[in-house]
């Protein structure tokens, strides 16, 4: 069996209960195509990047399983496409080490990192070693070399 990850963002316009039938129909319809689910992430609100649909935020959604054939993945995509309430959607196969990466998140072995955590690596590598002044030394002007007249050079290429 392969094992897929569909990841897709919802309008954060609509009600809770329309933003989780909206995920409840994707899970239903993999179920009814004989795909078996392994998780359901809901990720929640999230800012964008950048604007879609002039939307600045939306709520993500996650869905892992497993399908026998590749057939489901276009009728899938297909109905994302068509539903408005969708604003983007990406759809991945999992090799062996996404699918150890996901089971290490959802046990826990991978955590979240904090902000504080973020900010000391920041800092940390943001501070230079202190660095002892050499004092100046004082520029002296530089003399010009001593040109030689034009009349002297000609008599001494003859």
């Amino acid at each position: 069996m392969n094992q897929y990850e569909v990841t897709f963002i919802v309008d954060p316009v609509l009600s809770d209960t329309e933003i989780k039938q909206t995920s409840e129909n994707y899970v239903d319809l993999l179920k009814t195509e004989g795909c078996q689910i392994v998780h359901v992430d809901e990720m929640g609100l999230r800012q964008l990047a950048y604007p879609i649909k002039k939307r600045n935020s939306g709520i993500y959604y996650c869905i892992e399983f497993q399908s026998d054939s590749g057939t489901i993945i276009g009728r899938l995509e297909l109905a994302l496409r068509r539903d408005e309430r969708i604003m983007r959607f990406l759809t991945t196969a999992l090799d062996k080490y996404g699918i150890k990466y996901n089971e290490d998140k959802r046990n826990g072995l991978i955590k979240k990192r904090d902000k504080a955590e973020k900010k000391s690596e920041k800092s940390f590598g943001q501070t230079a070693a202190p660095v002892a002044a050499k004092p100046e030394e004082p520029v002296q002007p530089s003399k010009a070399p001593e040109k030689a007249p034009v009349a002297a050079v000609a008599e001494e290429e003859e």
